[in-house]
């Protein structure tokens, strides 16, 4: 037992969790003998100082204590006090390592965790070794303090701890992390009877322990000491105003031993199931319906679709649930409450034992159900004021709609982590695919309306790979085109060309599978540009040329046109100049015969560049004025003044550099009124 106190000034910070976004820390007090040999232990000499040398790496600082001790509060204050001395000024950072599932999280989440605090993003579909580089890359020459909550075991740890020795670590876990050398830990038990006494006083007042001291003591000792132990049977005493210490020690102790809980698990469990079991039934159903809550964190909504009760009514009770220390919130105006990582476990075992797994598959689809109609009316409040979404959205129920775009946005910003969690959670699930399917393609474009296709692009490359997993599993070959290509493109844009190819060679064969002319088209094409990109331009025209013709034979014009510009490009990289010019032709006449003025100024302007590269100056010439007339009627100025600066240098290499010297001057006039053009545009637009 130590000698410290835990205190808060609403229900106490459990242990094994970390403050949900834009919490308001708790008050602490107490574990004042802790604090102090922690901070002993960061100006303690390790290996490399005895040795006479500088440390590789930052300091590991590791709180360890079983769930309930309060070892997150502790890390949490440490760190508080730490930053106050200002040795690390570039902040903290913090992430927890454990789902509430008691799944370790993988490197890669944690990793680009860190970096969205850090502002850097990491590239769509880097795996864990890359982004934890990243992360030490990005702390190098910082001195920042790094909270990693919760460690299952020093393979999570050791990825993450930076190379920088100003930097510091504080780490909490139920055990030593055993493999990160010159780690020692602080191991944490209960409170001593006086200090958790203290803590009870804080939550019920004072009067009702100075009636009977003797049995406060004894109920500290029922529940072993530990923090979260007594701020939940504080919550019940403060609910039950005319109850006595003696009334809730009595119960405690006539509550049957969970023979399944180790022994130092135990009193938690007791202190949980008294409360628990004196909440009424509806209560107590949505309580342990929480268990389901993805990533441990519900709102108001989240409670209602699982309880299938209002949504005021689900908001009164998640609160109580606040003041009985069974739940965080932050506070916002947007509240998000999160369940304390202690109590996730025992939930999801009361869960599976009081409730029948039909209504749980239920109570899961209706959360699911609702979570894509809160995506729909989050995309749709973007569109313009009667559009069919806008249309749509007033048709929904006034809770499931929001008031303007900055609040579906602000509500996206704050659920984000929740969201990505469903998704995640809905297809291991396996039960509810088409569900599944439904809220990931919601979440994909609530994320690109409101953070934008680059911005979301790590997001959008998971949901991607969720929607391929569904597709895979459901033999659903046109999805897992769709899917293949999706993540093909994103990694063709992060430089991963080649596992871009394998993607679209893949999304091909799925194409093909599924009779989807689009999807092979599509494969096609993108296979080409991948040899492009490559430098293999025989097999780039190859598969360009695969794709023109299956466009040929459906028609689809556009897409030819565009096919036969692509077409160009490589010929022209490859040196083959007569095919090169026959496809840029080509490409300008599919626009002109599509309309498309600006797309067959600019065709023939890399017809001219090939006839150039060709050593053809007089038709580059020709060719040349051709397009700037085109461009000149399509308004486009800015094409139209590169066209004359390209003539300037044709006639200089022709021998004539007065018509030469007018070309330039004519560019230089056009680029000067878009200039002015835009700055008016400007300036009208912020009046």
């Amino acid at each position: 037992m130590t000698d410290q106190a835990v205190d808060t000034s609403g229900p106490a910070k459990a242990a094994g969790t970390e403050e949900p976004s834009g919490a308001v820390p708790p008050q602490f007090f107490g574990r004042d003998r802790e604090l102090k040999a922690l901070r002993a232990d960061i100006e303690r000499a390790g290996l490399d100082t005895l040795a006479g040398r500088k440390a590789a790496r930052a300091r590991v600082l590791l709180i360890a204590g079983r769930p309930g001790s309060g070892r997150t509060a502790l890390a949490g204050e440490l760190t508080r006090l730490l930053l106050s001395t200002g040795n690390h000024p570039d902040g903290l950072l913090r992430a927890r390592l454990t789902d509430p599932g008691g799944e370790p999280v993988p490197t890669e989440r944690t990793a680009r965790r860190l970096l969205d605090q850090l502002g850097v993003t990491g590239p769509p579909g880097a795996d864990g070794d890359e982004l934890s580089e990243m992360v030490r890359e990005a702390l190098a020459g910082r001195r920042v303090l790094l909270l990693l909550d919760d460690a299952v075991d020093a393979e999570q740890v050791d990825p993450l701890l930076p190379d920088d020795p100003d930097c510091l670590v504080v780490a909490t876990s139920e055990g030593p992390l055993t493999g990160i050398p010159g780690v020692r830990p602080c191991t944490i038990g209960g409170l001593d009877p006086g200090s958790a006494v203290r803590l009870l006083a804080r939550i019920i007042g004072q009067v009702r322990i100075t009636v009977d001291p003797r049995t406060a003591e004894t109920l500290t000792e029922e529940c072993a000491g530990l923090p979260a132990a007594l701020v939940m049977v504080g919550g019940w005493l403060a609910a039950h105003p005319m109850a006595s210490v003696a009334d809730v020690t009595k119960q405690l102790r006539e509550l049957p031993e969970d023979t399944e809980q180790s022994t130092g698990a135990r009193p938690l469990a007791r202190a949980f199931r008294l409360v628990h079991d004196s909440l009424p039934p509806t209560a107590a159903r949505i309580l342990r319906l929480l268990a389901l809550a993805p990533a441990g964190l519900a709102d108001a909504h989240t409670a209602s679709a699982l309880a299938g009760c209002s949504v005021s009514a689900a908001q009164t009770t998640l609160d109580d649930f606040v003041a009985l220390g069974l739940l965080r919130t932050n506070g916002a105006d947007q509240p998000q409450y999160e369940v304390p990582g202690c109590l996730a476990p025992l939930l999801r075992a009361l869960l599976e034992d009081r409730d029948r797994p039909t209504e749980i598959q239920l109570a899961r689809a209706r959360m699911l159900e609702r979570t894509v109609r809160l995506l729909q009316s989050c995309r749709a409040v973007t569109d313009p004021e009667g559009s069919p979404p806008r249309r749509k959205l007033a048709g929904l129920p006034r809770s499931l709609r929001f008031p303007t775009p900055d609040a579906a946005a602000e509500w996206l910003r704050i659920r984000r982590p929740a969201l990505l969690a469903s998704a995640r959670l809905a297809v291991e699930d396996g039960e509810l695919d088409t569900l599944a399917r439904r809220l990931v393609a919601a979440l994909v474009r609530a994320l690109a309306v409101h953070q934008g296709t680059e911005a979301a692009a790590p997001e959008l490359y998971g949901l991607h790979g969720l929607v391929l997993a569904v597709a895979e599993r459901r033999e659903l070959p046109r999805e897992r085109a769709a899917a293949l290509l999706n993540l093909a493109d994103l990694d063709a844009k992060t430089g991963r060309t080649q596992e871009a190819l394998t993607r679209y060679r893949a999304a091909l064969d799925a194409g093909r599978a599924a009779k989807d002319p689009y999807a092979t088209g599509r494969a096609m094409e993108s296979v080409g540009g991948a040899y492009a990109e490559l430098g293999d331009f025989q097999r780039a025209s190859d598969w360009y040329g695969r794709a023109l013709a299956q466009r040929l034979t459906q028609g689809e014009r556009a897409d030819e046109a565009r096919l036969y510009g692509r077409l160009g490009t490589v010929h022209t990289y490859a040196g083959r100049y007569g095919e090169a010019l026959r496809n840029w032709r080509a490409a300008a006449a599919g626009y002109r015969r599509l309309g498309d003025v600006p797309a067959q100024a600019r065709a023939l302007s890399e017809a001219a560049r090939v006839q150039e590269y060709a050593g053809r100056p007089q038709e580059s010439l020709h060719t040349c004025q051709e397009a700037v007339e085109w461009a000149r009627r399509a308004g486009d100025v800015r094409l139209q003044a590169a066209l004359e600066l390209r003539l300037a240098d044709t006639l200089d290499r022709l021998g004539d550099p007065a018509a030469a010297r007018l070309h330039r001057g004519l560019a230089d006039r056009l680029l000067g009124e878009e200039s002015a053009a835009y700055e008016i545009r400007s300036a009208v637009s912020e009046s």
